[in-house]
């Protein structure tokens, strides 16, 4: 089954994958009139935005929805996105679909993910803004929080993206923290992966204070008895 997901540019010149009615549901305004992201099929909501002049482009099983004026996007994407120079991962028997949802599913569940022996928190700035996807001056931040020292902590999520890609976003990131909200504390980087390739290692080996994370997905079935014979 083909997914939808729509690609939406960020401000470093990166982007963001989301599940298309999943977006198109916190953003009313981009549905296509007459359409509902809940009762519309995803066909439907497809040439919808078509029609409102978003770009197409099909990947294996996975449809893209580029949103109008990325015109240049679109042609890059697959640099973009890193994959022009991906290493090869071996397959997974369950992994997340979507950056997104493996963010959401850390963020929920950060202080069961210690960092360099320390307990880690979601950040909340003093607006009430918390540290999921943080916006900053150099693009928005995956995951923000702060360990139980008082330190900041930066992560970024690696997925479909060459490891030259993924340092230099988390050092840019872990930069404007040390230089912003982060001055005169200690701030750490996080890289998560589903695989941590040599390249990553090398690469992180001479930059201090950044820790490596494989993530795995597994699923359990539990067998229910039926009812049995109704007499």
């Amino acid at each position: 089954m083909a997914r939808f997901n729509v690609v939406i540019p960020k401000e470093d010149g990166g982007v963001e994958v989301y599940a298309m009615k999943q977006w198109l549901r916190q953003h009313p305004e981009h549905v296509p009139d007459g359409l509902d992201p809940s009762m519309s099929t995803s066909h439907q909501l497809r040439d919808g935005l078509k029609k409102k002049g978003w770009s197409i482009q099909e990947q294996g099983d996975e449809i893209r929805l580029i949103m109008p004026g990325g015109a240049n996007l679109e042609a890059n994407i697959g640099r973009v996105l890193g994959e022009d120079d991906l290493e090869e991962e071996p397959e997974s028997e369950a992994a997340f679909g979507l950056e997104s949802q493996l963010r959401d599913f850390l963020a929920q569940n950060l202080t069961a993910i210690p960092v360099e022996g320390r307990t880690v928190h979601l950040y909340v700035d003093p607006t009430g803004r918390d540290g999921t996807e943080y916006p900053t001056d150099v693009g928005r931040i995956d995951i923000l929080a702060v360990d139980d020292a008082g330190a900041f902590v930066v992560f970024e999520l690696k997925r479909a993206r060459s490891p030259d890609h993924t340092i230099g976003q988390l050092v840019r990131y872990m930069g404007w923290v040390k230089q912003t909200i982060g001055k005169g504390q200690k701030v750490r980087g996080v890289i998560v992966a589903k695989v941590i390739s040599d390249s990553l290692r090398y690469g992180i080996s001479v930059i201090p204070d950044v820790s490596l994370f494989e993530y795995e997905v597994s699923f359990k079935l539990k067998n229910i008895p039926g009812m049995g014979p109704v007499e």
